[in-house]
């Protein structure tokens, strides 16, 4: 009984959300757990065509091989290919300074991804369930999110599909239970020393003493709010449209009298690294005067409020000190070089106005040149003056910004 319900219901949630087709042939994510199993025993029972796949990231020691074994042994009783990959976890890493629990992520998708594009398969089958789903709305809140963190996992990512959101843990574990099908069990998942961990172990059971209805609950309630972006997406389009000036993949010019809210504020920034706080900040100082000039840091962008207008644009290369001993071309960093050579003046010579490009007296220049960053308190004689100017100053006046 638990199997057909199971099945029927998977199908439907299938149907609902045109995850999968009849002539499709997917790639199955396989860990050897019960989600992962019962996902492969489904969408068998249900006729795709699948093929499977497993990670081993060999952070586990025997109890990783354990795993690797028992889906070699599952895929060979149902007769399904089985691709597998070894990973170095650790050193990964470490090599690329993030989480352990990251770059396993990164590892598993890329690794999936790959495979779908190498053996032409039409989606990537993963075996996240309605608990699941729930977890990560719980860790959004936490966190602090947007609206979009209060939908949960989709059905959809891009080739990721994900089937199984339909059901709960116990649907699960009791389908496999009728049908008499062993499964590992990864032991890193009973600690409670990740935050996922912590929400499974001991948040979720204290909300179902509190209400044994609360995960379908908030799950429900996710499923509102996905339905209620929808509207949220079509207002916050239009309103964009009249907000952003200019807009290419490394700079941003927004109509700072458009900004009406600060969700409006946030859809547009978040695409550039901008946070949360940041886009708080950034809105609540948006209408006075202190916010002219000031400068907003993400981690490739910067934006500066200028004239009526918030303007984004990605970070250079910090401009690293450059000894110039002769006349010469010098590379100052990518894509960017100093040619610098001495010429006899003309009668009729006039200065170069070229932002590239600056003429200066050689009988007052002596090698070697050192060309660094603007420092405070640098000043320079503008051409036709006898006094000083500091160039912090000039560039006020001239209502140059960090990104002119």
């Amino acid at each position: 009984m638990w199997s057909s319900g199971v099945k029927e219901r998977v199908a439907s949630y299938i149907s609902e959300h045109d995850l999968l087709h009849g002539d499709g042939h997917y790639l199955v994510a396989v860990s050897g757990g019960a989600d992962s199993v019962a996902l492969l025993l489904v969408l068998l029972e249900l006729g795709f065509k699948v093929e499977a796949a497993h990670c081993n990231f060999h952070l586990r020691g025997a109890e990783s091989d354990r795993d690797e074994q028992f889906v070699v042994q599952l895929c060979e009783a149902q007769g399904v290919t089985l691709h597998r990959a070894h990973f170095d976890t650790r050193e990964y890493a470490q090599l690329h300074h993030v989480s352990i629990e990251m770059a396993a992520r990164q590892l598993r998708y890329r690794y999936f991804e790959q495979l779908r594009q190498d053996l032409g398969l039409d989606g990537i089958c993963v075996a996240h369930h309605r608990d699941d789903s729930v977890e990560t709305v719980l860790m959004n809140l936490i966190r602090g999110t947007g609206i979009r963190g209060l939908q949960g996992i989709r059905p959809r990512n891009g080739c990721i599909l994900r089937p199984l959101l339909a059901l709960s843990r116990q649907d699960i574990e009791t389908y496999l239970a009728g049908r008499q099908q062993p499964y590992v069990t990864d032991s890193t998942n009973l600690e409670d020393d990740v935050v996922r961990n912590k929400i499974r172990l001991n948040v979720i059971p204290q909300l179902l003493a509190v209400n044994a209805s609360a995960v379908s609950n908030i799950q429900q309630t996710a499923a509102h709010v996905s339905s209620a972006l929808a509207v949220y997406d079509e207002a916050i389009s239009r309103q964009r449209q009249q907000a952003v000036i200019s807009q290419t993949e490394h700079r941003l010019v927004v109509d700072a009298k458009e900004i009406t809210s600060e969700p409006l504020l946030y859809e547009i920034l978040k695409d550039y690294g901008f946070n949360a706080r940041q886009v708080e900040d950034i809105y609540r100082h948006l209408s006075g005067t202190a916010a002219v000039g000031k400068c907003y840091e993400a981690a490739d962008f910067l934006l500066v409020v200028d004239r009526g207008q918030l303007i984004v644009g990605r970070k250079e290369q910090p401009l690293r000190q450059l000894r110039i001993p002769e006349e010469g071309t010098y590379v100052v960093s990518d894509g960017l070089k100093l040619s610098v050579r001495t010429f006899e003046r003309p009668q009729d010579f006039v200065p170069s106005k070229e932002k590239d490009c600056a003429h200066l007296d050689a009988s007052r220049v002596r090698f070697p040149l050192l060309l660094r960053p603007v420092m405070k308190g640098d000043w320079f004689i503008p051409f036709g003056m006898k006094g000083r100017k500091l160039i912090n100053d000039y560039l006020m006046e001239h209502k140059v910004n960090l990104l002119n």
